[in-house]
């Protein structure tokens, strides 16, 4: 127990009898944990810690349970993803049977002419691994256009050609890439588009929230991330209007996780209007201030497409795939920014001394981004101590993981997805390229700083939206690599420990965040966002970690959900 200063004012909270694991360096195991207005007074033995007891502390008896510091999720879409349902019910969608019914469930909901927008659901999660094809979708909704979107990629029908205006002479002709697929055959478009479904002029049909009610469903969705412990949040794409909707949540103390921002900066159009982005968030109040519960930290861009739609940047390539639909066995996946103007956007958000981040999936984008980082480190830019940031990651070479954690940089990793996604990339890439997806025990060893996300973009719902957020799937696959459809563990030589796997969605996650001084571990000075759990994640069967359950969450010393 730290030790107490002469005359010192009691707890207003106690919670003793338990398993308090702090996540300090030794990683230390107490008894009981004491708070005071908000913030953690002393952590000890249930003997060490009476004596802070006042005649006003409440005692919560923890009857053996254990104890974690909040959980954080160092990547989540909270203001798109709380609206995603807000006009009509989103079915799991597991095959493309699931896809194609709801296609046609939706058509006979609208008008004919109106657009049917089905978004991020991953070809890799589908029990066929494709995308539905132009002629299906056709079938399903012969009288509406249609999109399949996964991102910047979108398998699209003839209706949404046509009215877009997308023949097979078209090309895209903005300073992005991306191309639409033709059949080889007859030169026709086959539908699918990688990394220009900006080109697809699709119009919603769905009612739009009011700003109350957009409030009202990211309060909801709020509450969900901590029945699920989780009291930290980073917003990796956040728009003016998002920022808008935390404030307003701020102004009337209505937020129960802290949110940290990193501000969406277009790869493509004018650089003035992308500079002038990067330099106006850098002199944003919100991230000068330092409010503990909503901040801008940094900026964030995309870099390259998806592993899970087939476009992320690859060192080598891709190999012809009826799943993806690749045919060129030189394809090597899309990179959407020119080195200039990326080095000039990492350069500006450096000075406006932000942290600069971009979704970089397969190990070609990833070294693309590092040898920037390296070259502006070299000229003597704070790369280091703006913590530059790899987002996704997914696909790490040895190398890559020697290089960032020689200059600093912090990664933002999905575990989750390997637990579905798995399936669909060892049968794309084969076992060995599989050796170094998500390779968490290497960047561990490493001394890189890694936090674990979720990158969840639809669903109020842990377990079904899309990606899930559940932080408790997060850790099991972190643990045991195991995959859904998979017989067997995903190269078990990277799994993490259990201590390693609860540091990844507290402290390592707060450093990520630039939040270490005020959340991450259970110390002195540090907010009291604590969780109480009905199982003890570092002794239980693996098999039940997963299912972990949270039995109270407390943000500020306060409780924000209890499991009734």
């Amino acid at each position: 127990m730290q030790a107490q200063e002469p005359r010192t004012p009691p707890a207003d909270l106690i919670l003793h009898g338990g398993k308090v694991v702090t996540v300090d360096e030794p990683f230390s195991i107490h008894q009981a944990v004491a708070v005071r207005e908000g913030r953690i007074l002393a952590t000890g033995s249930d003997a060490e810690l009476m004596p802070l007891r006042g005649p006003s502390t409440q005692m919560v008896n923890l009857g053996g349970k254990l104890v974690l510091p909040g959980l954080i999720d160092s990547h989540t879409h909270p203001t798109g993803a709380a609206l995603t349902e807000f006009d009509h019910r989103i079915p799991a969608m597991e095959s493309i049977g699931d896809v194609l019914a709801h296609v046609r469930e939706r058509a006979s909901a609208l008008k004919p002419g109106e657009w049917i927008q089905i978004s991020q659901v991953f070809i890799t999660r589908l029990r066929e691994q494709r995308y539905p094809t132009r002629a299906e979708l056709d079938a399903a909704a012969p009288k509406n256009p249609v999109i399949f979107s996964t991102g910047p990629d979108a398998s699209v029908n003839s209706q949404a050609l046509e009215i877009s205006g997308m023949t097979r002479e078209f090309k895209v002709d903005d300073d992005g890439t991306g191309f639409a697929e033709k059949d080889p055959v007859t030169g026709e478009l086959t539908g699918i588009l990688r990394n220009c479904s900006r080109y697809v002029k699709a119009k919603s049909p769905d009612k739009r929230a009011t700003p109350e009610q957009q409030e009202a469903r990211l309060r909801e969705l709020f509450t969900d991330y901590n029945s699920v412990g989780i009291t930290s949040v980073a917003d990796r794409n956040t728009s003016a209007d998002g920022l808008e909707r935390y404030r307003a949540l701020r102004s009337r103390d209505a937020l129960t996780v802290r949110v940290t921002c990193s501000q969406g900066v277009p790869g493509s159009g004018p650089w003035e209007k992308a500079e002038a982005q990067i330099r106006a968030a850098g002199r944003s109040e919100i991230h000068t201030t330092r409010d503990p519960w909503l901040r801008v930290v940094g900026v964030k861009t995309f870099l390259d497409g998806g592993m899970l739609t087939g476009s992320a940047y690859m060192s080598q390539p891709w190999g012809v795939s009826t799943i993806y639909g690749i045919s060129d066995p030189a394809y090597r996946g899309v990179l959407f920014i020119q080195r200039e103007r990326l080095r000039m956007m990492v350069r500006t958000a450096l000075e406006a001394g932000l942290q600069f981040t971009a979704h970089a999936q397969g190990d070609g984008a990833i070294e693309e981004l590092l040898s920037v980082y390296e070259e502006l480190a070299a000229e003597g830019m704070p790369v280091r101590e703006n913590r530059c940031c790899l987002t996704h990651a997914s696909f790490l070479r040895p190398d890559l993981i020697t290089r960032a954690a020689r200059i600093g940089v912090v990664l933002d990793l999905q575990p989750a997805w390997l637990y579905l996604d798995a399936r669909t990339l060892l049968a794309q890439f084969g076992m060995e390229r599989m050796r170094w997806l998500i390779p968490l025990r290497t960047l561990f060893e490493s001394g890189a700083v890694v936090g674990g996300g979720s990158d969840h973009m639809q669903k109020i719902d842990a377990l079904a939206g899309i990606n899930p957020y559940s932080p408790f799937l997060g850790i099991a696959t972190a643990v045991t690599r195991r995959a859904r459809w998979c017989d067997a563990p995903v190269h078990p030589e990277e799994a993490l420990t259990r201590e390693q796997a609860v540091r990844f969605y507290t402290i390592q996650n707060a450093r990520v965040l630039f939040r270490e001084e005020e959340v991450g571990s259970i110390e002195r000075g540090k907010f009291a966002d604590l969780i109480v759990l009905d199982t003890d994640l570092l002794t239980c069967p693996e098999q039940r970690i997963a299912d972990a359950r949270v039995l109270r969450t407390y943000v500020g010393g306060k409780v924000v959900w209890e499991r009734p």
